[in-house]
């Protein structure tokens, strides 16, 4: 007697947020890349489908680390098998931390099967190159990144060195970071996110929604509150709220940018405040974040601050 080959049920009964395949890195302690990622989607409500493009012990900012790489060609096996059996329906594809040209141009082929197949892609992009002027993966990506991925991204998510890298300018004013925003708008994405921008001692957050390519994008900005410490995994885990929070208000960019800074917000509060319950200064060291004790502040954050709308 055959066997018959049993539905995929996140394609048969697809849920209502969607289906998101997130390339990025994973380490088997802590939170950063796929770890700090795919947990807050799935609690969303998104089937998450990870890739690994490395596999640590943990991260690199301990004293050592080991583990494996994945490399362009291993890549696309692991997507020719998908595609073999029919798997590689997607709505959303989630990137972060490329190190190497090679892989980044084969994640470009990656999207473009995942096109073939879903024409309506999203194709939400965190282009990690570095932060605070110092720069974390090879020059050469960063034209790859201008000229390649950005024409193919549907959301951008630099932080305010990413962007100045991104546009070839300085953003050192909200006017400039509303320009940036214009710029990466020209060249792709309908929607951009600069998750931290510091201007003369505070920290913001700039949106920018184009909507119509014949009118003016709709921009807000978010004044941040600062916490003194630092962490890993946090671009990660914003990218993946922003995802999972426009994919839930598509016309409101302005209100999911809200409920992702206030979980994001909630979850570094916790972390700092369980670092010091545990006799431990969290301004000493980068800090791993409360990611499973924070499911409710995922789930519903409490919105504390509130976008404004540039006029």
């Amino acid at each position: 007697m055959s066997r018959v080959t049993p539905p995929i049920l996140s394609l048969a009964l697809p849920s209502e947020t969607g289906r998101v395949l997130s390339i990025q890195s994973h380490t088997v302690q802590g939170y950063v890349g796929n770890k700090s990622a795919v947990f807050p989607l799935q609690l969303l409500g998104y089937d998450v489908d990870p890739i690994n493009s490395v596999q640590f012990s943990n991260h690199t900012g301990y004293p050592t680390f080991k583990g494996q790489i994945l490399n362009g060609q291993q890549l696309c096996d692991i997507v020719e098998g998908l595609e073999a059996n029919n798997l590689l329906y997607y709505t959303h594809l989630l990137t972060g931390y490329i190190g190497s040209v090679s892989f980044l141009d084969t994640v470009l082929e990656v999207v473009k099967k995942l096109r073939s197949v879903n024409p309506k892609l999203t194709y939400v992009c965190d282009p990690v190159m570095g932060d605070d002027g110092k720069l974390y993966v090879p020059r050469e990506l960063i034209n790859v990144y201008r000229e390649k991925v950005v024409p193919v991204a549907s959301m951008l998510t630099p932080n305010q060195f990413e962007a100045e890298l991104l546009t070839d300018s300085r953003i050192v004013s909200e006017t400039d970071g509303r320009e940036a925003c214009n710029k990466l708008h020209e060249a792709g994405p309908s929607k951009v996110v600069i998750t931290s921008i510091n201007i003369n001692g505070n920290l913001l957050l700039i949106g920018s929604h184009l909507k119509e390519k014949d009118l003016a994008p709709e921009q807000f900005k978010i004044l941040i509150s600062k916490i003194p410490a630092y962490f890993t995994g946090t671009g990660d885990l914003m990218t993946a709220l922003l995802l999972g929070w426009s994919n839930k208000y598509p016309d409101n960019l302005d209100k999911a940018a809200e409920l992702a800074v206030c979980s994001l917000q909630a979850v570094i509060q916790r972390t700092v405040d369980d670092y010091v319950n545990a006799g431990f200064d969290p301004q000493t060291s980068s800090l791993e974040i409360r990611l499973i004790q924070s499911q409710d502040d995922i789930r519903n954050p409490q919105v504390k601050l509130k976008a404004e709308r540039f006029i």
